[in-house]
Formats: structure tokens, C-alpha cells, sequence
């Protein structure tokens, strides 16, 4: 057969036999944008020739869907190498394999690879980092700044309790943030927890449950769990005996003490603290939530309280007189209620000191805020007001089916109870108060 003339034309229509020779004749006809010279010899192989060059590209299908892949420009991919490549896509295709998800699967895998080397030195401190980062929007304030202070490193002159005379300690996960990942075994974990429970073991149990949240969130992220064991090592029976159970608290105002109490807390030199601690003895609320209860929250049209509620998210409760007295005769610095006076922008910081020295002054012994809290609930039970509407007013759960499915308690009726509460412990304190007297106006604190 004689050999075609260098110039002679291609029929594109057809498949042919591909050389070297019938590549370099190949041209895009005047007036086309390309052509597609294909390869009798390796189906779905086809040169793509415009005016501007050439180029491999690979068309098949699988399971009826259409793959095209390019192979690269000719000459710099030769003839042979192009169909090397078709015959490795063809067999991929008739076995079913899309060669993207393959190739997606093997990146995938050398990352997770690369990645895995790297957490090989990785601290436990760089992936706490990560794990920060990924879960902290989903958390409250408080549970983030819970993730803050165990894991700080001390070391910084304290501000309060010795007069700038000491140094802050080191937060109980602190310890742990500078071991490598691979090395927080059971063993390192049980060794961490008998040593921490020595010194402060309610500080240490809360760490602990900390831990095993982040351990389990390592778990689930592959390149993590490469090197930690199969079972969370935090979670071992020796860690959580080495911990101990925290005792019930039992720490509540007796009807005897109110009058002392009152008399020390209303004499409290900062009246943004007195008022918070007093508001927190008549509302029952836990005193995170009383202590980030911002001005937008008072309706003083309808006499609500809104609480944002660690369980359903908010609640509103009756604005009590006495209440709506002691909030109206506060300034309004920021936003929160119980603002610091010294920080713009933030409630009050570690109330608690202050009612430390109320309840020496009072002699009363043990006195927690969250006792505070109990006082609410236990000295409801001299009014005998059904434990509902306690629980309601107090943001716990419904105890029983009827209290979920059967009473629906609206403000007006939550007022009635709650009133004749305020009503009584301010009764059993002495304090004289007119229930019907207009609250003092509200006022802007200016800056000084």
C-alpha cells in the first residue's frame, strides 16, 4: 500500500491507525474550531487538533455516565504514552471504577498519610488548638471559659486574694498539653488524676470530663485517632476511683438566718453585688444566670424576668417588686444588668468574695451562691407552693407526666406564687417594704 502523501487530507470521520507520521499531518480545516483524530487501536483515544495545537483526551463511559479525561498536548506526550494511558482508563471503565473517584480516594489517603506523620509529633496542646476551634461555636460562655481556665499555664501575679503578692497556679489540663498526643495513655491519665485529685479534686473531675469529650472528639477525627488507642484512654476505672464522686451540697439559708443576711449583703459596700445577691436568693436562678441577665431582658410592662436557660435556652419568671426595686436602682454602665464597674463591657467578676465576707459577718457558715439557689427552693416548702411552680420558677425539668404534658403555668400565674415567696422570706428578714410602691427610675451611669 503506498504510503500517504505528507500533505494529503485526513478523513476525521473515521477512525485510523495512528502514527507519527499521520499526527504531524493532522491540521484543523479552514473554518473549524477543531477536529478529533481518533485511534482505531485504543477506543475512546482521540488527538483533539485545533489551529493552535494538539491535544490527547480520553472518552468513555461508565455505569452510563460520561467520562472525558485530556492527556496532555502532543508532541510532549507521545504517541505511546497516550495509549498506555487510554489502556489503563479503559480497563478501569470496564471494570466499573470511575478513575476520579479513584483519584480522589488515593489523594485522600496520601493526605490522611501526611497528615498522620505530622500528628505523630503533634503536642496534645497544639490539637487541643484545633479542637477549640472546631466545637467552641457550638458551646455557651461559660463552658468555653471552662476550656480556658483548666488548661492556662499560672505563673501571672493575682489580682485578687493576696493583695499582688502571689502568682496564679496552673489550670489542672495544663500538665498534659505539652505531651505528645501518642503518649496520653491510660496510664499517663491515671497517673495525672491521682496527682490532681490530692489538691483539688472538684477542679480535676471537671478537667477530667473535659478530657474525655476531647479524646473522643480526636477519635472521630481520622488522622487523630491513627494514634490514640481504640478506647477513649481517659475513660479507665482507675482514673474515675482515683477522682473520687462529688458530694451532694447541702449548704442552704434557715428561715432563723435570713434577717442576718439580709443585714450583711444590704451592707455591702458595692451595691451592684448586694443587689446581684439578693436578686439571686429571690429569683432561685443558678447565678451564671442571673450574673449575664442584660437590661434587654426586663419587661417591666408585664412584670417578666427572661432567663436564658442552660436547659431550654430561656425562661421567663415573674419581675417581683422588691426585685424590680433593687434592678431599677442600679446604673446602667453596659448592657448587663449587674455590670462590673471596672471593665466596660462585662458583668461583675467573682461575686462570690463578697458574699464569703457577708456570711462571716453574718456567721454563717458554707454558704455557696448556688446555696443561694437551694435557699429558693427550701424555703418555698414553709408556703407549701406546689413543687411545680418552684421547679418552673427555678428552670428544673418536670418531674412527673403531669408536669410535662398537663400544666401549662402562664406569668400571671407564676406571679401569684412567687410574690407570697418574695413576700415572705422579706417578711421572716424584717425588712419593711411597700409591694405597691412605684420602682425608682431607671439611670445611665456616665463615665467618670
Amino acid at each position: 500500500m503506498a504510503r500517504p502523501a505528507r500533505h494529503s487530507s485526513i478523513d476525521y470521520r473515521v477512525a485510523h491507525s495512528l502514527t507519527n507520521g499521520l499526527l504531524e499531518r493532522a491540521t484543523c480545516p479552514p473554518g473549524e474550531s477543531e477536529v478529533l483524530l481518533k485511534d482505531a487501536e485504543k477506543p475512546g483515544l482521540r488527538l483533539r487538533v485545533t489551529p493552535v495545537g494538539k491535544h490527547w483526551s480520553f472518552e468513555s463511559r461508565i455505569k452510563g455516565k460520561l467520562l472525558k479525561r485530556s492527556l496532555g498536548a502532543w508532541p510532549a506526550v507521545s504517541l505511546g504514552e497516550a495509549r498506555e494511558e487510554a489502556h489503563r482508563l479503559r480497563g478501569m471503565a470496564e471494570r466499573g471504577i470511575d478513575p476520579r473517584d479513584a483519584e480522589r480516594e488515593q489523594a485522600a489517603a496520601k493526605a490522611l498519610q501526611a497528615a498522620a506523620a505530622a500528628v505523630q509529633s503533634a503536642t496534645v496542646g497544639e490539637v487541643w488548638a484545633a479542637y477549640i476551634a472546631d466545637r467552641a461555636p457550638h458551646w455557651g460562655a461559660l463552658h468555653t471559659k471552662d476550656h480556658e481556665r483548666l488548661t492556662r499555664a499560672g505563673g501571672k501575679t493575682s489580682k485578687r486574694g493576696t493583695r499582688g503578692r502571689g502568682v496564679t497556679i496552673a489550670g489542672p489540663l495544663h500538665p498534659l498539653l505539652g505531651l505528645a498526643l501518642r503518649d496520653l495513655t491510660a496510664p499517663a491519665i491515671e497517673a495525672w488524676a491521682a496527682r490532681e485529685a490530692q489538691t483539688r479534686p472538684t477542679a480535676a473531675r471537671l478537667a477530667w470530663r473535659l478530657l474525655k469529650a476531647f479524646l473522643g472528639w480526636c477519635a472521630e477525627k481520622p488522622q487523630y485517632a491513627l494514634v490514640l488507642p481504640s478506647t477513649n484512654p481517659a475513660k479507665t476505672r482507675k482514673a474515675r476511683e482515683a477522682l473520687g464522686k462529688a458530694k451532694a451540697k447541702d449548704d442552704s439559708l434557715l428561715k432563723e438566718q435570713l434577717s442576718v443576711w439580709f443585714a450583711a449583703v444590704r451592707n455591702i459596700g458595692n451595691p451592684t453585688v448586694a443587689a446581684y445577691l439578693q436578686t439571686l436568693l429571690l429569683t432561685g436562678a443558678r447565678p451564671g444566670e442571673v450574673l449575664t441577665m442584660r437590661w434587654d431582658d426586663l419587661n417591666t410592662q408585664w412584670r417578666g424576668l427572661t432567663i436564658r436557660d442552660k436547659v431550654e435556652g430561656e425562661r421567663v419568671i415573674p419581675l417581683t417588686p422588691y426585685v424590680h426595686h433593687l434592678l431599677a436602682a442600679l446604673p446602667r454602665r453596659n448592657e448587663f444588668v449587674f455590670a462590673s464597674s471596672r471593665n466596660e463591657s462585662t458583668p461583675l467578676t467573682e461575686p462570690n468574695h463578697a458574699h464569703d465576707k457577708a456570711c462571716k459577718v453574718a456567721a454563717i457558715d458554707r454558704l455557696t451562691l448556688h446555696g443561694l439557689r437551694r435557699s429558693f427552693g427550701t424555703l418555698s416548702e414553709w408556703l407549701e407552693v406546689p413543687a411545680g411552680v418552684v421547679a418552673q420558677i427555678q428552670g428544673h425539668k418536670p418531674s412527673a407526666t403531669a408536669e410535662k404534658h398537663y400544666r401549662v403555668r402562664p406569668l400571671d400565674l407564676l406571679r401569684v406564687h412567687h410574690e407570697r415567696i418574695e413576700a415572705w422570706i422579706l417578711e421572716q428578714a424584717g425588712i419593711e417594704f411597700d409591694a405597691k410602691a412605684a420602682p425608682a427610675a431607671l439611670r445611665v451611669a456616665h463615665a467618670a
